[in-house]
């Protein structure tokens, strides 16, 4: 009896060691706080069949496309699974480049997102707090009282630096074609000191300023370029494969083949210049299902954990209307207990939303190159999918009435 209980005891033990040491050997892409014989595999969101196609989705796609002129890509995900995905038009019209499903389209303001989760992560690791001052990474940065929990929710009260800068190269009959840095952007701001439309936390303007200089302080803060950080914290994680951050600063020519075309005309095509070299607020480029992988982490914990997500997702400015809000890097769509988390972009040409219902598990995401309307005639989407009409003035009152 002795001996049978030695046995077990030592059978135990093995048998303890041998889990634990498997258990610490999981793939570092296991997901954190879930359970770990889950791993965090993105090629398998991405099996698509187009044979399995939403029917109705594509008929609206293609009437959209001739209708309203719509030129980009879209993915539509409903409980896990692409229901639909199309690359429609040009991505270069003048040279007659057609847009394929991994074509890279400056995402602009949906960047921001990503910011965000790179300072929440930079929260988690201790490196920085929500409310710090951005004096404490830039001492001679000439506004008082601006966090980042400020700059993450638009509420500090800063000029935009984008209509700053390009006064300035006016005025001076500075260099155009040559791409700004945030180091060197920090330093205008600092040296001119712009005025301020008001004072901290005094109100909501959404402002590209905020994440502008985010994106600076992942810099000082991690002693990495914005780029590098990205890659290696947020990109490579998600499995984000065509996702990169690009700038004219260390680019003359930005290395992708989807052109911006701006006022809803091809013979708009935009030309990149100096403003295309701040990163943070815009800046990183990627591709549909890029952005669906980008929600999946997001949704599995594998780049935050899931307190700090969901405190981005909490309103943290005045409803406007009721239904529109901002948290801390994402607009925010309540209706009832129906609840989208989104972002839009704007810049140069490009046109963006990207949607994620977080409950009923729904996420659209379009890209377009082609600056008008077409993402303004979304409802029958919405309508199809499940999700509620997220736009301008489908509810009462304006809604959401600030632009990218």
């Amino acid at each position: 009896m002795n001996l049978l209980f030695k046995t077990n005891i030592i059978y135990f033990v093995f048998f303890f060691v041998l889990t634990s040491c498997n258990s610490k050997n999981q793939p570092s892409n296991s997901l954190p706080n879930k359970t770990t014989s889950i791993v965090y595999n993105p090629k398998s969101f991405l099996n698509y069949n187009t044979k399995n196609e939403d029917k109705k989705i594509d008929a609206f796609m293609l009437d959209l496309q001739k209708t309203h002129r719509f030129n980009g890509n879209v993915l539509v995900e409903k409980h896990g699974k692409i229901i639909y995905e199309n690359a429609l038009g040009w991505a270069d019209y003048l040279h007659r480049k057609k847009l394929n499903i991994n074509s890279q389209f400056e995402l602009a303001s949906v960047t921001k997102t990503m910011t965000a989760t790179a300072i929440l992560q930079l929260v988690e690791k201790g490196k920085l707090t929500l409310d710090q001052d951005v004096k404490d990474f830039f001492p001679d940065f000439p506004y008082s009282g601006v966090t980042i929990r400020l700059l993450l929710t638009h509420r500090s009260g800063m000029m935009n630096y984008v209509y700053f800068t390009d006064l300035l190269y006016k005025k001076e009959h500075r260099n155009e074609t040559k791409g700004l840095s945030n180091v060197d952007e920090m330093a205008l701001i600092a040296k001119y000191k712009p005025a301020e439309y008001r004072f901290p936390n005094k109100g909501f303007r959404y402002n590209n300023s905020n994440f502008m200089v985010l994106g600076s302080i992942i810099e000082k803060a991690t002693g990495m370029p914005y780029a590098d950080y990205m890659e290696k914290n947020i990109f490579k994680p998600a499995g984000m494969e065509n996702t990169h951050v690009y700038s004219k600063a260390a680019y003359n020519k930005i290395p992708v083949d989807v052109v911006g075309h701006d006022r809803g005309q091809w013979r708009y095509s935009v030309v990149q210049n100096f403003l295309d070299g701040p990163v943070g607020d815009k800046g990183v480029y990627s591709t549909v299902e890029d952005l669906y992988l980008f929600d999946r982490a997001l949704r599995a914990g594998v780049l935050l954990s899931d307190a700090l997500m969901d405190s981005a997702y909490v309103p943290r400015n005045p409803m406007v209307h009721g239904h529109f809000s901002y948290g801390y890097g994402w607009r925010i769509f309540e209706d009832g207990n129906k609840k989208v988390i989104y972002h839009t972009g704007w810049w140069h040409g490009f046109r963006h939303i990207f949607l994620r219902d977080i409950k009923d598990d729904i996420t659209i995401v379009l890209l377009t190159n082609l600056s008008n309307g077409s993402l303004l005639k979304l409802d029958d989407l919405f309508k199809i999918t499940g999700m509620p009409i997220v736009r301008k003035g489908a509810y009462k009152g304006n809604g959401d009435t600030t632009d990218d």
